[in-house]
């Protein structure tokens, strides 16, 4: 089992999309997925069109410790795609973690009793390093880094790959940067090209070679409650996706 966080300390740049599309296309072709909603905003939990309700178990329960996580876990519309939803008491988990021993740890411990021996766990982290998201880093194998093609989003990709090496260095020694995706990427806008060329002359092979354009049915894929994999298979964005599914097990086959 591989366990990944999607991670990018600024909201709107397709992390959320990109969580549940990448864990559409793997459990399309047999893989057995789940994704954790790790934000309190719980667009994970929606997009895939699974009710919130209150009281009901929830990744707020697995982290605060009250949950077990096999409990929390729902199964979606897609074959092989399972779900543990958000709830909005997410955002007063850090609150509450604050005199937990190692509270770094929490869902890593909670993982130890997971069940149903999945292939992938894909955890959408919420756009902010908390302790929500240090959490998610600490239980996973691998970082993956959703960019949108913009300035001020490129302006926090240092930092975040900073907070990724700290995390690494203090908590989680066997941590990786699996890939950075390029979103909402246009072939017309210069800026996309100049924003994709600076990106790839850093980070080199870290960089997918698949892009994710922008796309209005993307958009509007989860007021319908369904990946865009579902909604739309033939658009331009469900195109790319499983293009960068393929490429996502490329580059995992090299950590079997």
């Amino acid at each position: 089992m591989r366990i990944i966080s999607v991670a990018n300390r600024k909201g709107g740049v397709g992390k959320t999309t990109t969580t549940i599309n990448i864990a559409t296309a793997l459990a399309a072709i047999g893989k057995k997925v789940l994704v954790i909603d790790f934000d309190p905003q719980g667009n994970a939990t929606t997009s895939l069109g699974v009710q919130k309700q209150k009281g009901a178990p929830s990744s707020y329960g697995v982290l605060i410790g009250v949950c077990d996580v096999n409990k929390a876990i729902v199964a979606t519309e897609v074959p092989n795609f399972y779900l543990v939803p958000s709830a909005p008491d997410l955002a007063a988990a850090e609150v509450e973690l604050v005199d937990v021993p190692s509270r770094e740890f929490v869902l890593k411990r909670a993982f130890k009793n997971l069940s149903g021996n999945y292939d992938y766990v894909l955890i959408d982290c919420p756009p902010s390093l908390n302790l929500i998201t240090i959490n998610a880093m600490v239980a996973s194998n691998a970082v993956m880094v959703p960019l949108q093609c913009e300035f001020l989003a490129l302006e926090g990709l240092a930092d975040l790959i900073k907070n990724i090496n700290a995390v690494k260095r203090n908590f989680n020694p066997a941590l990786t940067l699996q890939g950075i995706v390029l979103t909402m990427f246009s072939r017309q806008n210069n800026l996309s090209k100049m924003i994709e060329a600076d990106v790839r002359k850093y980070f080199g092979d870290k960089v997918y070679q698949t892009v994710i354009p922008r796309c209005v049915r993307i958009a509007e894929a989860p007021s319908y409650g369904k990946p865009i994999l579902i909604y739309d298979f033939k658009c331009t964005g469900a195109q790319a996706y499983i293009q960068l599914a393929k490429e996502f097990l490329q580059r995992e086959r090299s950590y079997r």
